[in-house]
């Protein structure tokens, strides 16, 4: 128990150190936007993470995302990518946080429907300032399989944050905008309601150019809106894996465009992937790392011979492995036995995976969660917690 205190002890004094004094209280401010009063509060938990203006506003699309992406892999990291995107151009100590309030889910939904002719807006009984959608016309004739390869759907959500700036004045105001387009690298679609669900692949090169058009439009349809005439926007093109992936999509591409300009011209490519670990993926793309697994795993292995569970996703940026995260489902027999299997545990993260690397291990059981081991990038000492 004294052990498991002392444990206790530094993983407090260890996160404490890792968010810095802001101010000695929160702040009350007045939202250009609004008028309304709101707190910044005065801690910031990491400088990868922005201040969250309370109280708590939802996005004006909130729940979208639940029903338009494939998998929870993806809605994670689209969140979160988006957020590290946005630090190029909205600095964390300057900016604060808050979610979308432009794009409201009736926008988001019409934006990404097809394009309808005007043989199908008649026979929906719409009219052609409804026509908002941003995805491919499906003329509606011929064989549905040549239809939908010809014309699959690119986009399949728009998710939006809003960053704002502490002004001269006290007051907030918006600092600016980044938008998410997430872009299908596989187009799912059926013949027939309920019917079975056929596939086409979308080849990256094709989503790169038709994500890099639909951007150019809605530039301009934001440019359009009320209050965001002249902000800085930024937009970023998220490639969705398939729905069966094990590991979330990747951020392929962003630009920024300054404030008051209408048009994009130019784009920052990125080369960033996420790769199961053990998998014959890795093993042709990066054998080294995946060497380095397969060793780990093994060590593992050795506490429970009758186990092989372990699995990890890695986070590669220019080929680069900047994160590894494990995770180690085990039936165990008693709170001791977890206690021990994590300190042997621990001793295999330091012993295995170069200090450059950032490794999350987090050991679960039938009963939920037993521990978690972080050992963040160039420490010389993991954070370990038990979990009660």
């Amino acid at each position: 128990m004294k052990k498991l205190s002392c444990i206790g002890l530094v993983l407090m004094l260890l996160l404490a150190g890792c968010a810095p004094k802001l101010d000695n209280d929160d702040t009350t401010e007045e939202t250009t936007d609004e008028s309304a009063k709101a707190i910044i509060p005065k801690y910031q938990i990491s400088d990868s993470y922005y201040r969250t203006i309370l109280p708590f506003e939802p996005s004006a699309a909130r729940g979208q995302v639940v029903s338009n992406m494939n998998t929870r892999y993806d809605m994670t990291e689209m969140e979160m990518g988006l957020m590290r995107i946005a630090q190029e151009n909205f600095s964390t100590e300057t900016y604060l946080f808050k979610e979308g309030q432009f794009l409201d889910t009736d926008t988001v939904k019409s934006w990404l429907q097809r394009k309808y002719t005007k043989e199908q807006l008649a026979e929906k009984e719409m009219e052609e300032d409804e026509n908002l959608g941003l995805n491919p016309i499906d003329p509606g004739t011929g064989d549905i399989h040549q239809r939908n390869k010809e014309n699959p759907l690119y986009l399949s959500h728009i998710l939006e944050h809003n960053y704002m700036v502490k002004k001269s004045d006290q007051t907030v105001g918006l600092g600016g905008v980044v938008i998410g387009l997430a872009l299908n690298s596989v187009h799912y679609y059926q013949k027939e309601a309920y019917g079975a669900t056929y596939e086409t692949e979308i080849s990256e090169k094709n989503l790169l150019a038709e994500g890099k058009k639909l951007a150019e439009e809605v530039l301009q349809r934001l440019r359009k809106m009320e209050g965001l005439e002249e902000v800085p926007i930024t937009i970023a093109l998220f490639k969705q894996e398939s729905n069966t992936s094990v590991v979330p999509g990747d951020f392929v591409s962003y630009t920024h465009i300054t404030k008051g300009k209408s048009s994009i011209s130019s784009w920052k490519d990125l080369n960033e992937k996420y790769m199961l670990f053990p998998s014959e993926e890795a093993k042709e793309a990066h054998r080294d790392d995946n060497t380095t697994f397969l060793n780990f795993k093994q060590d593992v292995e050795k506490y429970f011979p009758n186990f092989n569970g372990v699995i990890g996703r890695g986070f590669y940026i220019e080929d680069q492995l900047q994160e590894l995260k494990i995770e180690i489902p085990i039936q165990f027999y008693g709170k001791t036995e977890a206690i021990g299997f994590t300190q042997y545990v621990t001793g295999l993260v330091m012993e295995h995976f170069p200090e450059y690397i950032a490794v999350e291990v987090t050991v679960s059981s039938v009963y939920g969660e037993e521990s978690l081991i972080v050992r963040k990038a160039n420490a010389t000492e993991p954070i370990v917690h038990i979990y009660q």
